[in-house]
């Protein structure tokens, strides 16, 4: 009955708030944790925050993983956290794995610094790395803002060897529809869609010989609202970023900057407060 549904008002958020707090006091977890999966994370979040505070603990925890990490990303800054705060460091470890490096950045960002210490501390190396690269970058810009999680292929790949590196490295990644060729040491050569692939005349074909190579892109440097202008003048879904000398560093897809509009009127309106 609820599935796809989209809250358009907090009264709708209450009545299923207040049926799985019913579930969770009933220890009622399977009925829980079936309607949970059948909520948009979206819609979570907004159930999750008139949830009674006394089960909302329990309500995270009993969330899917990759449904947790979803509707984390979609709460405001205060509730986000307060549950930081209750969790423990192998929780916020799981969290943070199902999370993009963006995501975490802007989580980041809101945080107080004792928490964002902690987080730091969590996150894997990797992602360490990612983050910090991100934060140097000037507030609004395109590196500040882009995802730096991404499959790369290289010139001399196959069609054969490409789909495959897809397949193994695509599972977690923001985008895979579209996907950045790029030589040893990371200068952005071209781009190849994954309908390119599929349609090649032959497995063994070299990506070389099939990607494009007159790609426009931004620098880490463009503004967001140069980015957006050039989203839509070219109809893009997505926009390679690179640093000054051509590394290929990450990109921006549109829903990417749509919510970068959103948290900078938000903290506009916050500040007018």
């Amino acid at each position: 009955m609820l599935k796809n549904k989209n809250f358009a008002t907090r009264a709708d958020a209450e009545i299923v708030a207040t049926a799985l707090s019913d579930f969770l006091r009933e220890k009622k977890f399977a009925d829980f944790r079936r309607l949970t999966e059948e909520i948009p994370a979206v819609d979570l979040a907004i159930i999750f925050e008139e949830c009674d505070p006394d089960v909302r603990a329990l309500f995270f925890r009993l969330l899917s993983k990759e449904k947790a990490a979803e509707s984390f990303v979609e709460m405001p800054p205060e509730l986000q956290r307060s549950l930081v705060e209750l969790f423990t460091d192998r929780e916020l470890a799981d969290l943070l794995s199902e999370m993009y490096v963006d995501d975490t950045v802007d989580l980041i960002e809101e945080m107080p610094a004792n928490v964002v210490k902690r987080i730091l501390k969590q996150a894997d190396p990797e992602m360490r790395s990612s983050i910090n690269q991100i934060l140097r970058y000037p507030e609004y810009s395109a590196g500040s803002i882009m995802t730096t999680e991404y499959v790369s292929l290289r010139p001399h790949m196959t069609v054969e060897e490409a789909i495959l590196r897809i397949r193994r490295q695509g599972v977690d990644k923001e985008t895979i529809y579209t996907c950045y060729v790029t030589d040893s040491s990371r200068k952005l050569l071209g781009l190849v869609s994954v309908k390119d692939l599929l349609l090649a005349a032959d497995d063994e074909t070299p990506i070389r010989e099939i990607m494009t190579t007159n790609v426009i892109y931004a620098s880490t440097s463009t503004d967001q609202e140069e980015v957006a202008r050039m989203l839509t003048k070219y109809s893009f879904l997505a926009l390679p970023v690179v640093d000054k000398d051509n590394h290929y560093r990450g990109f921006i897809s549109k829903s990417r900057i749509l919510d970068a509009y959103r948290e900078q009127l938000v903290n506009i309106s916050q500040n007018d407060d």
